[in-house]
């Protein structure tokens, strides 16, 4: 009699499954931003059309790899008076944004402290 903690074993199954994958394919693999998806989106740019910036009134605060994005977002705030249902998908982009700026910040730290140990 099999124990209540263990079930009885079917052999016929198991010679007709094909034994599961070693490696996810490439389309699940996880992406070494965090381990989430990519989202060609969300990248933060070094190189932005400055005068969009500077002509969507950013303030110099809000001014980094990330304000090509944040120009949509609140451009999309400001046509729906703030609504916080309408801009989600624009607000999560850009927030994914900040996110993978800081994960570079982060990596380019860790490069750093690797050369100064160095030497």
């Amino acid at each position: 009699l099999p124990t209540p903690h263990t079930q009885p074993r079917d052999d016929t199954t198991s010679a007709e499954q094909p034994p599961p994958p070693t490696t996810p394919p490439s389309s699940q693999k996880k992406s070494t931003m965090g381990g989430h998806h990519y989202n060609p989106e969300a990248e933060p740019k070094k190189d932005q059309n400055l005068q969009a910036i500077k002509d969507a009134r950013t303030p110099l605060a809000w001014r980094d790899t990330c304000s090509h994005i944040l120009v949509d977002l609140n451009k999309c705030r400001r046509e729906t008076w703030w609504n916080p249902n309408k801009c989600e998908h624009a607000r999560h982009v850009y927030e994914e944004c900040e996110y993978n700026a800081y994960l570079q910040r982060i990596e380019a730290k860790v490069q750093l402290d690797k050369l100064n140990a160095q030497e």
